[in-house]
């Protein structure tokens, strides 16, 4: 490698980099090392990720690949005989009432547990100094660049190392240098806790191991929870790391314990990893890909580009998608608090700073996130995004699609992500073919199903152990067609109509053959689920017997009015398929409907019955208010205030993640002094150990969510609840500030998008629209509503006026923009 690898690197280059003017300050930082994983920062690309730990002698990357998960292929029929219970289950519920007989008869409808995703390993830097006192120390992370680095100062010499995460070149990139020649002196080495071995190819430091064939959920109390070697059927996953560092001044070598410089100004660590896995239905230890080969040739790729290259190509990707939006909150508060580090910045925000700095970091760095953990072509973002460090991470790190997956892509689409949601596509894609054999194996009926988990095998069975698992989260039946609400989501914000006839409309069809042959009449002649639970939550039968199987659940029928409905719309828009979108519509109209309960609840089992846990972390049964559409103040009032109701039976507190849907549900009540207030709530400094969900949730140091323990969904669900309080478009119009709070006086944000294909940016002041613009990117009717009146420039527009204030309706073209300014 020659020398202009090292010295064509500009002052901004070493010291930082330049992001889009206005979010300069998106930064955490610290004054010193992260002591916990909770405290570290995450880099990633979709594929690889790294938790930054910033220490001074030992720096630790803490690695993963997203890709690297237990077992293999889903095995096959693993319960004959589940399907005979269904009839018996549903004699139990009808006929008798007798809700414990269809709690015991529904675990025997149960399979196997999903498998869990796995930390690749650690990258250890021990970097050598004299003896002597450590300074100026100081590490970040800029989400506006996706760099986070660590400074400090030994023996009157400036350190820093520099790491980012590439996407263009798959390898994790570090940069360590000196500004005294000669004085880098380090060992890297990596460790895994799963099997492994190092050895040396050329220059290379290599780390090769394997996954085990089974891990069993960390709540699950057995003997041998992790399997290595032949489960009956396939090996564990293969895996590769491979270390290569460059220097054009030092001493250079490799050898089993690792890599080792000596006497370098700098120096420059690339890491590269990569699986044997080739498809969720083919086994990586015998039809795997050559991890060694992906590994190798993106390493070799990487090296042979000049670091301010590499570094140029990963901020062209990252600004690509990070920059498409802004937003900036009137902040008076920032100059008591700019100088504090975040996580004291975020403590001091906790105990009443109004300090907003942290309200819109926190926006951002749901959208960073996202960025860095789902990337096309990739995995899907799973409970941990990309980032675990545990062998047995808490509930497996798994697909639960119950709520948490769908809540990690939630603000895709309005935060102008729209490719990120791909990797979720390919996961239902997945599930749809497993599902497939569930249907018919479980059931003995058609189309497709998933439950309640699933992992990147697509697991679509109800997991429990085969009669070990709880059935009010085991075999909740829901969770394929909910995953289908983001296809058609994904359709009414890009009005990508090939993706519509060719991905959206076959999944979701599919799903709903199974709904439409499961489905059975109540002696009402409804049709219900039965067994149908409401996920997680229990209701008291009498006095104080619990009960958790019963019928038509809330969730499931609002799932299914949303399913019907969208594909429905979606027949009608592809002008097909006339004689099943008749039957749908017929089948629709027969679903149990919503019903308020004595307490003015929305009811959230087909009976009115009670809570035994009253303050319940889940609201399920309100889907239809979000994600859903079904409920809405304008459209149906009645419901919109037994949600409201509901909301104020079960209260404010909840886990990370649970207070994040409520931020959502507050927006779309249009209640934004609510919602504001729990986003406060969901704010709140936790203790980077605490670790027990029952102590409620909030936000960890390093700014990720703490269910706890840490679940990045809420990360997700907190972004795309204060952009449902600034915009929303879900009932055909474009609502401009709709649940807008008081404590945000002053703002404006860009970029954001709505449903019909528009981009939407705005400004405003004391709490009312100053002017906003409309890009059509597809051309079209648009209608937009304000709760003040407003003007058009230069294009003809209707204006109406009713109780929820103004809408504007005009014609747009596309590719063109249209100004809109309050009328004074």
């Amino acid at each position: 490698m020659t020398n202009k690898f090292f010295f064509f690197i500009s002052a901004s280059l070493f010291f930082g980099v330049h992001v889009a003017e206005g979010q300069n300050d998106l930064k955490l930082w610290y004054d010193k090392p992260a002591g916990v994983w909770t405290e570290a920062l995450p880099l990633g690309n979709g594929r690889l990720g790294a938790m930054v730990f910033g220490r001074v002698n030992e720096e630790l990357l803490q690695l993963n690949e997203g890709t690297l998960w237990s077992g293999g292929p889903v095995k096959d029929n693993v319960n004959p005989g589940a399907s005979a219970y269904l009839p018996q289950i549903r004699d139990a519920l009808f006929n008798h009432e007798d809700y414990a007989k269809a709690t015991a008869l529904t675990k025997k409808m149960q399979g196997v547990y999903s498998e869990s995703f796995l930390p690749l390993g650690n990258l250890l830097i021990r970097q050598i100094f004299p003896a002597g006192p450590t300074t100026n120390y100081r590490r970040d992370l800029d989400i506006g660049n996706a760099v986070a680095h660590t400074r400090f100062r030994r023996n009157g010499i400036q350190y820093a190392r520099a790491v980012f995460c590439s996407a263009p070149d798959q390898v994790i990139v570090i940069r360590l240098t000196a500004d005294r020649r000669s004085s880098i002196n380090f060992d890297a080495t990596s460790n895994s806790l799963l099997h492994y071995q190092h050895n040396v190819e050329g220059k290379d430091f290599v780390l090769k191991g394997n996954a085990p064939a089974h891990v069993d959920p960390s709540y699950l109390n057995s003997n041998n929870p992790v399997v290595y070697g032949d489960t009956g059927g396939c090996n564990g996953m293969r895996f590769q790391l491979r270390l290569r560092a460059l220097s054009n001044d030092g001493a250079i070598s490799v050898d089993t314990a690792g890599i080792h410089v000596r006497h370098a100004t700098l120096v420059v660590l690339f890491v590269s990893m990569a699986t044997s896995f080739n498809g969720f239905d083919k086994c990586p230890s015998s039809e795997g890909k050559d991890e060694r080969s992906l590994a190798t040739n993106y390493l070799q790729n990487a090296i042979r580009r000049t670091y301010p290259d590499l570094l140029q190509r990963h901020l062209a990707d990252y600004h690509g998608y990070f920059n498409r939006v802004s937003l900036e909150l009137h902040n008076p508060a920032a100059k008591n608090y700019a100088l504090l580090p975040s996580d004291k910045r975020l403590s001091a925000y906790s105990e009443g700073s109004g300090d907003t700095w942290v309200e819109r970091l926190y926006f951002q760095f749901g959208r960073y996130l996202l960025i860095s953990c789902s990337r096309p072509g990739g995995p899907a973002a799973n409970l941990q995004g990309i980032w675990n460090q545990e062998l047995r991470a808490p509930w497996s790190s798994n697909y639960t699609i119950n709520i948490n997956t769908q809540m990690n892509y939630w603000p895709a689409e309005e935060t102008n992500l729209s490719e990120m949601h791909g990797p979720l596509f390919g996961l239902i894609e997945d599930l749809s073919v497993t599902g497939g054999r569930t249907a018919k194996q479980f059931y003995g009926l058609r189309g497709w199903v998933a439950h309640h988990n699933s992992d990147l095998w697509a697991l679509s069975n109800p997991v429990g152990g085969i009669g070990g698992g709880d059935p009010k989260w085991a075999n909740w039946t829901q969770g394929g067609n909910w995953l289908c609400r983001d296809l058609w989501e994904h359709y009414q914000f890009t009005l990508d109509k090939k993706f519509l006839q060719d991905t959206a409309y076959p999944l979701m069809k599919g799903a709903a053959l199974f709904v439409l042959d499961f489905l059975t009449e109540n002696k009402e002649g409804y049709l219900v689920t039965a067994p149908s639970v409401s996920p997680e939550n229990v209701f008291k039968v009498g006095d104080s017997t619990e009960g958790e199987v019963a019928i038509a659940a809330t969730m499931d029928m609002s799932i299914i009015r949303d399913l019907f409905s969208n594909l429905i719309n979606a027949s009608l828009i592809l002008n097909q398929d006339a004689a099943f979108r008749e039957k749908l519509m017929a089948q629709r109209s027969k679903l149990f409907p919503l019903q308020v309960g004595h307490r003015g609840n929305l009811q959230e089992w087909y009976k009115d019955f009670d809570d035994m846990e009253v303050h319940h972390r889940h609201v399920s049964h309100l889907f239809g208010l979000y994600p859903g559409t079904e409920i809405s103040p304008a459209g149906t009032p009645a419901y919109a205030e037994a949600a409201r109701r509901t909301l104020e039976i079960r209260g404010d507190e909840g886990t990370g993640w649970s207070k994040a849907w409520k931020i959502n549900f507050w927006a779309r009540l249009l209640d934004g002094d609510h919602a504001y207030r729990l986003l406060q709530d969901l704010l709140h400094a936790t203790r980077e150990h605490q670790t027990n969900y029952q102590e409620g949730g909030g936000t960890y140091p390093n700014f990720l969510d703490a269910h706890p323990p840490f679940q990045i969904d809420g990360n997700f669900g907190g972004t795309a609840g204060m952009t449902e309080m600034l915009l929303q478009s879900q009932s055909g119009e474009i609502f401009l500030l709709p649940a807008m709070p008081g404590a945000w006086k002053e703002g404006s944000v860009t970029g954001l998008k709505a449903r019909g294909n528009f981009s939407v940016s705005m400004k405003w002041a004391q709490n009312r629209l100053t002017g906003a613009s409309i890009r059509s990117l597809s051309g079209g009717v648009c209608k937009v509503r304000t709760k003040g009146p407003v003007t058009l420039s230069t294009v003809r527009a209707k204006v109406t006026k009713d109780p929820g204030g103004y809408v504007i309706t005009f014609s747009t073209r596309k590719g063109k923009t249209y100004m809109i300014h309050p009328v004074k």
